[in-house]
């Protein structure tokens, strides 16, 4: 009997070693550990690109590089990094590269002048008409990553002009500008509905009054603060809209309804990718100079984060498909519940502007720092 047990005993041993020796084969690393080699012959259509209006919706540049091995049959993700050279020699090199992701198996990508010219204007800091040193490299991803042969270019970016769209306008002279509609900014209706809106800044001091004209001049129409909301037409004298205090306002005017409303706005980020999460707000700054908001923070690129006005679900941006911003809430128009949220492509520090000043026209950028 105890010869039996100890069999059995035994048995199970061996049984459950078996068990385990299978458990532990299975979760094995997907490549055995060693060193992946990126074969060094990444290559580059050209060494100089001068990105100008002419060439902003062709295809500046081209890469190429040879497939990776890592000794298994699974897809390699390929991605382009670009930075700056200075960056690549700190303690923590490439720490500040903007990330393109190519694709599976992927071995070539080519870039449109506009998107080489966002890397290098917005993200890397590059100045506009003047050529600088870019370095770029490929990074192969399967469970570990490896790097190609490092190229520079030099790349010489350009600010677009501002093409402002031709929407239905109306001027907003006041005192902060010198009541004079041919130089005062425009709120409109981009929907061409008669909703007008935008936003403009009254810096304190002066009256804080203002109008809004249907023309860049004073008539044939203005129009001006009829009480408790209401417009009115108010040529030359009377009905002036005044401002409780100075400060950033969105405007708006509806001409079916005669109403109007003029709410003051700070604005800040808020979501999983910012400092306060989705708890508190990342308050932005003003600059009148440039008329933009801006923010220096930390971002993580696994969240996510909208602008908002006043720390409150009342007037915020997400993006649309084509990655414009779009009002989310906004009092004058209806929610619009299709638009997605924003991300950083790589988690470090941001500086994140958000352009307003022309109406109908908002803009952001994000720069790693």
């Amino acid at each position: 009997m105890n010869l039996m047990k100890k069999y059995i005993i035994r048995t199970l041993y061996v049984f459950f070693a078996l068990i385990l020796f299978a458990s532990c084969d299975n979760n094995a690393e997907i490549t055995k550990l060693g060193i992946i080699n990126f074969p060094q012959t990444f290559k580059s259509s050209t060494n100089s690109v001068v990105i100008t209006a002419a060439n902003d919706s062709t295809s500046v540049i081209s890469f190429n590089w040879p497939s990776v091995t890592y000794g298994i049959k699974a897809p390699v993700t390929y991605s382009l990094q670009f930075d700056v050279p200075s960056d690549t020699l700190t303690t923590t090199p490439w720490s500040k590269a903007v990330e393109v992701t190519v694709g599976n198996d992927v071995l070539t990508k080519s870039m449109l002048g506009t998107d080489l010219n966002k890397i290098a204007l917005n993200s890397l800091g590059l100045t506009s008409g003047v050529a600088g040193d870019v370095v770029v490299r490929v990074k192969s991803y399967v469970d570990r990553a490896a790097y190609s042969n490092v190229i520079t270019l030099s790349v010489n970016p350009y600010v677009p002009p501002v093409v402002v769209v031709g929407y239905p306008s109306l001027w907003v002279p006041g005192d902060y500008q010198g009541w004079n509609p041919a130089t005062a900014p425009t709120i409109v209706s981009v929907n061409s509905d008669k909703l007008y809106e935008g936003y403009i800044n009254i810096p304190a001091g002066g009256t804080l009054q203002y109008k809004y004209t249907a023309q860049a001049n004073w008539t044939p129409m203005a129009y001006g603060d009829g009480g408790s909301g209401t417009l009115i037409e108010a040529n030359y004298s009377g009905g002036n809209f005044t401002a409780p205090s100075a400060g950033y306002y969105e405007l708006s005017a509806n001409l079916n309804t005669m109403t109007w409303t003029a709410t003051k706005t700070t604005w800040s980020i808020l979501g999983d990718a910012t400092p306060g999460l989705w708890a508190t707000d990342t308050e932005m700054n003003y600059d009148a100079t440039n008329q933009v908001w801006t923010v220096t923070c930390n971002m993580v690129s696994t969240g996510s984060f909208k602008f908002r006005a006043n720390d409150a679900w009342k007037i915020d941006f997400g993006i649309d498909s084509t990655g414009k911003l779009a009002y989310a809430d906004n009092p004058l128009y209806p929610y619009n519940g299709n638009l997605s949220n924003l991300t950083v492509p790589t988690s470090g520090n941001y500086t994140i502007t958000l352009d307003l000043h022309i109406a109908g026209q908002y803009t952001y950028t994000l720069k790693k720092n």
